[in-house]
């Protein structure tokens, strides 16, 4: 790097001794403070920098899931003795991504990108893979409609052709369209992904369904079963964009609650029974993304299989942390058809299902409404709370918005009595934990989550983010 380009070198060194002092400032900023640096003094930073990845670059999007299936892929490339340059913090966007290929050495890459930033990037680095798992409605008030950004998607895909292999969900038809050319043919450089177990599916579509018109033909697709949001086995009776048929699938899929699931696996590398110890159908599908990307980048299946029973739920999505004799699962939401699976998960536990053996459940709310939020918090009218509202102990809502999020738990049936309304995230929670006789499920928006992963690592009792 540095021998080619000496201005470069000079740029990267000054960057990363900028985060170093962040870092040691202990005032936060590790994750994107160098590469916002290194990028106002060469914009082109991350395409010069990414010419040394000379095993090329994979790229993961989606609206939920992108952290942890990228994560998922990192554990299985380093169980197959690879070490990609990853971005593992979560931080997404070209500065996220230039403080990684700054500050880590290798010849791989592995980038979680945000879905607004995924065209420019995938520009810039020119990626061998590039893995894409859902399209939900997030952050209307930044980003737009899904067919804004299905359409800009269509078009970066289409500038690649040839060049990038995909792997693309084939339950969810704002991605599976993207395999398919104008004639409807598969492309040849198309693998899928998707659930094959009825017994799964939802009783019925979820308010929160999002993908309900062809992209085609504008038609309403016709649904035979819908697992999480609108991903499931669907139809367009009038053009013929259906559910293409997935070369990986799930079934037999047992959930066990807040404990992980279960999944026969089927692939054209083989078949496998997987053990997951991450919750929800929501992470089956990020479990079948990262398995199908990592067997197409010649992981081994056994090597994919045995790293995926030991992977650790990546920052924020599913932490366990002891407090004291306490324990705080923290489960990040922040739109609908998240929400909604993490909700799904906790009528689990309180069912006895999972690994707390049923009863009331204590929550500690946190919605905020920054820019990294989102400001419009209507979504959260969306979300199926009601699933819950007889399983609730007692919830503590904080945050900017604390008071909208406990009127939305008062119309989902909670008696007011069990609602507490504290703002700081930090009195709240305490207040939370000392009212909770075992496990505190902690369900934050991003930014809150940031502030309590900071709080938490400050008290000692978990690593900062960007360790």
């Amino acid at each position: 790097m540095t021998e080619f380009d000496p201005a470069l070198g000079l740029k990267v060194r000054a960057a990363r001794a900028l985060g170093w002092a962040s870092r040691r400032s202990g005032r936060g900023g590790g994750t994107t403070l160098p590469g916002r640096a290194l990028l106002r003094l060469d914009p082109k930073a991350v395409v010069k920098l990414g010419r040394r990845l000379v095993r090329g670059t994979t790229i993961v999007s989606a609206t939920n899931g992108k952290t942890t299936t990228a994560g998922m892929i990192a554990a299985m490339l380093r169980a197959d003795g690879r070490a990609p340059v990853h971005n593992r913090a979560g931080s997404n966007m070209a500065w996220g991504v230039a403080t990684a290929l700054l500050e880590q050495d290798g010849d791989e890459g592995l980038f979680e990108v945000d879905e607004a930033w995924l065209p420019r990037m995938v520009r810039e680095l020119g990626p061998r893979l590039l893995v894409l798992g859902n399209l939900f409605r997030d952050q209307l008030d930044r980003y737009g409609e899904l067919e804004r950004l299905a359409d800009e998607w269509a078009e970066m895909v289409a500038d690649r052709e040839g060049r990038t292999g995909l792997v693309l969900n084939a339950d969810d038809p704002l991605i599976a369209d993207l395999g398919r050319d104008a004639e409807l043919r598969r492309r040849p450089e198309v693998t899928y992904f998707g659930i094959e177990d009825p017994a799964q599916a939802l009783p019925a579509l979820q308010h929160a369904h999002d993908a309900k018109h062809c992209r085609r033909c504008g038609a309403p697709y016709a649904y035979a079963r819908a697992f999480v949001g609108h991903l499931g086995h669907y139809s367009c009776p009038n053009c013929g964009a259906d559910r293409p048929a997935p070369d990986v699938v799930a079934r037999s899929i047992e959930l066990q609650g807040m404990r992980g699931a279960r999944f026969a696996l089927e692939s054209p590398w083989g078949s496998a029974n997987v053990t997951l110890p991450l919750p929800g159908l929501y992470n089956v599908y990020n479990a079948l993304a990262a398995l199908t990307a990592a067997l197409r980048l010649g992981v081994p299946l056994e090597v994919a299989v045995e790293a995926l029973a030991r992977v650790e739920a990546a920052f924020g999505r599913v932490e366990t942390i002891a407090v004291g004799e306490r324990s705080l699962s923290i489960l990040l939401i922040k739109n609908p058809a998240g929400a909604n699976e993490v909700l799904r998960t906790l009528a689990l536990e309180a069912s006895g299902a999972g690994e707390s053996g049923g009863g009331e459940l204590d929550l500690w709310i946190a919605l905020n409404d920054r820019i990294a939020d989102g400001r419009d918090v209507s979504w959260i009218w969306d979300a199926d709370f009601e699933m819950l509202a007889r399983s609730i102990r007692r919830v503590t809502c904080a945050g900017t918005r604390a008071p909208e999020m406990a009127l939305r738990l008062k119309y989902a049936g909670l008696p007011q009595e069990r609602i507490v309304v504290r703002e700081p995230i930090d009195e709240s929670l305490d207040d939370a934990l000392a009212a909770a006789p075992g496990r505190l499920f902690a369900l934050p928006t991003y930014t809150a989550l940031l502030e309590l992963r900071t709080l938490l690592a400050d008290r000692g009792l978990a690593k900062e983010y960007w360790a």
